[in-house]
């Protein structure tokens, strides 16, 4: 999640990541906290991709007043690379890349070249 957003570190925004924290529903759960900061729909939509039951909380003065969980869109657009190095959209052209969600969230299908991407998701995220 933190490499989707863009955070390397030298950020202005204090970040928090806690791992294996133990919940009631799921067992465990990783949290990461980001001060200052809410995400765009384009970010959500990229953690929708990696991880599909995640929730999301918006904190102000300290208390929880937004709580909801991520959706997967039928259909990302300019968030990921396609791996097809022939495609249009790696080429020179100001075409952003297109994809369709395949059923239950399973891979990605380039839209341009057809090209299908099912394994290791995050290396294509812009």
């Amino acid at each position: 999640v933190v490499k989707i957003l863009g955070i390397v570190g030298t950020t202005l925004e204090a970040l928090s990541i806690a791992t294996n924290v133990p919940s009631r529903n799921m067992g465990k759960k990783d949290i990461v906290k980001i001060s200052n900061r809410e995400l765009s729909k384009e970010e959500v939509d990229r953690i929708a991709l990696i991880s599909p039951r995640a929730t999301i909380n918006i904190i102000r003065n300290f208390k929880v007043c937004e709580k909801q969980g991520v959706e997967i869109p039928t259909l990302i657009v300019g968030s990921v690379q396609c791996p097809n190095p022939g495609c249009i959209t790696r080429t020179n052209e100001p075409i952003k890349s297109r994809f369709a969600v395949l059923p239950e969230g399973k891979g990605l299908r380039c839209l341009y070249c057809d090209s299908v991407i099912t394994k290791d998701l995050t290396s294509y995220i812009i």
